[in-house]
């Protein structure tokens, strides 16, 4: 039997909050419902999932950096770490896997200090203001571009 790929899933800082912070932004899913579709998806499209979040910019890091043996893509909602971590950056550079940035909201049409991501600089595909259907569809980019290199 052969392998599916593997791909990890990252949520930064309060996405555990998803369903209840600002509804009218993020809609009415938990991070529980965003996980279920990314599983539902993921198995349609014959990959596996790790699926995490964490408010903690160096657990993502250390899952990042991992991923590197262990996983064919990345798909990461950084959140506001989108906007202030270098170190993410850093990590996402030296894991050297596909990586598709996702926000559920659309980012450049809030505040300016969301405008710039430095996960952007890094990322092979970027989607924002598609909802949680983003994470579906990042997911079917990911299982398109890793089954090129298999």
């Amino acid at each position: 039997m052969t392998q599916r790929p593997r791909i990890l899933v990252v949520n930064g800082p309060n996405l555990n909050t998803l369903g209840q912070r600002e509804p009218e932004i993020y809609g009415h899913e938990t991070l529980a419902d965003v996980e279920t579709r990314c599983r539902r998806r993921a198995d349609q499209l014959g990959l596996d999932i790790d699926f995490m979040q964490s408010n903690h910019e160096g657990e993502i890091v250390d899952a990042i950096q991992q991923a590197r043996g262990t996983a064919a893509g990345i798909l990461i909602n950084p959140a506001a770490y989108s906007h202030t971590s270098v170190a993410i950056h850093d990590a996402l550079a030296f894991a050297e896997l596909p990586t598709f940035e996702v926000h559920i909201s659309q980012v450049h049409r809030r505040e300016q200090f969301r405008h710039h991501s430095y996960v952007s600089h890094i990322a092979d595909a970027v989607l924002a203001g598609a909802g949680t259907l983003g994470y579906e569809l990042g997911l079917e980019w990911l299982a398109e571009r890793v089954s090129d290199t298999n």
